[in-house]
């Protein structure tokens, strides 16, 4: 959303096919469009540093987020997760641990921002066709 970020790799869906197919619709290097995080996280991190991602980011469903999340730190990989975390508090103080002990960084979004209807009411509130925008009642 912000032209900063380069897609270079994913593990895009659970399923092996769909994941190949949306790797080839971004224009991913067929070598960098991986079946599972799994293979992800073990390849990159054989990758040297200038060629392999610099970051993961989660976006699994909320039950799924705690086991990515763990090997890319174990890996190596500052870590992205949209909320929640984990579903456990247990989980969510190990993978604060992670941080504390690799010292890697491990961020929590709440994107609500990116979503096409809020940056609509975004645009009809500046525009002045919804709600106030700065007037005084």
């Amino acid at each position: 959303m912000d032209g900063l970020i380069e897609l270079c790799c994913g593990a895009l869906s659970q399923n092996p096919q769909k994941a190949k197919e949306s790797g080839r619709e971004l224009f991913l290097p067929e070598d960098r469009i991986y079946e599972s995080f799994e293979e992800m996280i073990q390849k990159e991190s054989k990758l040297p540093e200038d060629k392999r991602m610099h970051f993961v980011i989660i976006v699994t469903p909320n039950f799924a987020h705690f086991e990515p999340a763990m090997m890319a730190l174990e890996h190596g990989f500052h870590v992205m997760i949209d909320k929640p975390m984990t579903l456990t508090l247990e989980q969510a103080k190990a993978l604060k641990a992670k941080v504390d002990e690799t010292g890697l960084l491990l961020g929590l979004t709440h994107t609500y921002s990116g979503y096409p209807l809020v940056k609509e009411a975004r645009k009809m509130v500046a525009d002045g066709k919804l709600g106030r925008s700065g007037r005084s009642m």
